[in-house]
Protein backbone atom coordinates (compact mmCIF):
# COMPACT_ATOMS: atom_id res chain seq x y z
CA UNK A 1 0.00 0.00 0.00
CA UNK A 2 1.26 3.48 -0.93
CA UNK A 3 -0.14 6.85 0.36
CA UNK A 4 0.24 10.26 -2.36
CA UNK A 5 2.83 12.27 -0.80
CA UNK A 6 1.00 15.30 -2.14
CA UNK A 7 -2.21 14.34 -0.33
CA UNK A 8 -1.86 11.60 1.42
CA UNK A 9 -4.65 9.85 0.03
CA UNK A 10 -4.18 6.29 -1.38
CA UNK A 11 -2.61 5.43 -4.20
CA UNK A 12 -3.21 2.64 -6.72
CA UNK A 13 -2.07 0.86 -9.59
CA UNK A 14 -1.34 2.65 -13.06
CA UNK A 15 -1.78 1.10 -16.19
CA UNK A 16 0.53 -1.31 -16.87
CA UNK A 17 1.35 -1.60 -12.91
CA UNK A 18 4.81 0.26 -13.20
CA UNK A 19 3.81 3.10 -11.51
CA UNK A 20 1.35 4.20 -8.93
CA UNK A 21 -1.39 6.70 -9.50
CA UNK A 22 -3.37 9.31 -6.75
CA UNK A 23 -6.87 9.01 -7.58
CA UNK A 24 -7.64 12.28 -5.54
CA UNK A 25 -4.66 14.42 -6.83
CA UNK A 26 -3.98 12.64 -9.82
CA UNK A 27 -0.01 12.27 -8.79
CA UNK A 28 1.57 9.76 -10.30
CA UNK A 29 5.47 8.44 -9.21
CA UNK A 30 7.10 5.09 -10.24
CA UNK A 31 7.03 1.74 -8.93
CA UNK A 32 9.94 0.35 -6.75
CA UNK A 33 10.89 -3.07 -7.44
CA UNK A 34 10.02 -3.97 -3.43
CA UNK A 35 6.37 -2.90 -3.50
CA UNK A 36 5.61 -5.68 -5.91
CA UNK A 37 5.26 -7.86 -2.71
CA UNK A 38 2.43 -5.60 -1.50
CA UNK A 39 0.33 -4.82 -4.23
CA UNK A 40 -0.43 -8.25 -5.83
CA UNK A 41 -3.55 -9.31 -5.49
CA UNK A 42 -5.02 -13.15 -4.79
CA UNK A 43 -8.46 -14.09 -6.26
CA UNK A 44 -10.07 -15.88 -3.53
CA UNK A 45 -13.25 -18.23 -4.24
CA UNK A 46 -15.91 -17.01 -2.86
CA UNK A 47 -19.14 -18.65 -2.03
CA UNK A 48 -22.48 -16.92 -1.86
CA UNK A 49 -24.19 -17.68 1.66
CA UNK A 50 -27.89 -17.27 2.19
CA UNK A 51 -28.40 -15.66 5.17
CA UNK A 52 -31.73 -13.89 4.23
CA UNK A 53 -33.30 -16.00 7.27
CA UNK A 54 -30.63 -15.36 9.80
CA UNK A 55 -31.39 -14.33 13.28
CA UNK A 56 -28.80 -12.25 14.00
CA UNK A 57 -28.21 -8.69 12.44
CA UNK A 58 -24.43 -8.32 14.11
CA UNK A 59 -26.18 -5.88 16.63
CA UNK A 60 -25.94 -6.46 20.52
CA UNK A 61 -28.84 -7.03 22.18
CA UNK A 62 -30.78 -6.15 25.84
CA UNK A 63 -33.27 -6.23 27.56
CA UNK A 64 -36.26 -4.05 26.49
CA UNK A 65 -39.95 -3.65 26.06
CA UNK A 66 -40.82 -3.63 22.43
CA UNK A 67 -44.07 -1.37 21.74
CA UNK A 68 -45.67 -3.70 19.01
CA UNK A 69 -45.33 -7.01 20.26
CA UNK A 70 -44.84 -6.90 24.14
CA UNK A 71 -40.94 -9.19 23.09
CA UNK A 72 -38.67 -8.09 25.79
CA UNK A 73 -35.56 -8.49 23.80
CA UNK A 74 -34.21 -6.29 20.81
CA UNK A 75 -30.94 -5.24 18.84
CA UNK A 76 -29.44 -1.92 19.38
CA UNK A 77 -27.42 1.07 18.44
CA UNK A 78 -26.23 4.43 18.90
CA UNK A 79 -26.29 6.91 16.14
CA UNK A 80 -26.01 10.94 15.55
CA UNK A 81 -28.75 12.52 14.53
CA UNK A 82 -28.96 15.62 15.82
CA UNK A 83 -25.63 18.29 16.30
CA UNK A 84 -22.17 17.09 17.43
CA UNK A 85 -22.78 18.83 20.90
CA UNK A 86 -25.66 16.69 21.69
CA UNK A 87 -25.99 13.17 22.85
CA UNK A 88 -26.67 10.08 20.30
CA UNK A 89 -29.80 8.63 20.00
CA UNK A 90 -30.09 5.25 20.83
CA UNK A 91 -32.50 2.51 18.17
CA UNK A 92 -33.70 -0.16 19.03
CA UNK A 93 -35.29 -2.95 16.46
CA UNK A 94 -37.65 -5.87 18.08
CA UNK A 95 -36.05 -9.62 18.12
CA UNK A 96 -39.21 -11.36 17.03
CA UNK A 97 -41.50 -8.19 14.63
CA UNK A 98 -38.46 -5.96 13.70
CA UNK A 99 -40.30 -2.85 15.11
CA UNK A 100 -38.05 0.13 15.06
CA UNK A 101 -38.10 3.03 18.07
CA UNK A 102 -36.26 4.91 19.26
CA UNK A 103 -34.88 6.46 22.99
CA UNK A 104 -33.33 9.56 23.43
CA UNK A 105 -30.86 10.19 25.82
CA UNK A 106 -31.93 13.16 28.06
Amino acid sequence: MKFCDECGSMMKSGAGEDHWVCDSCGNEIGRESDDSEWTTQSQVESEVVDVSDAEDKGLPTTTAQCPNCDNDRAYWYMQQIRSADESETRFFVCTECEHKWREDDH
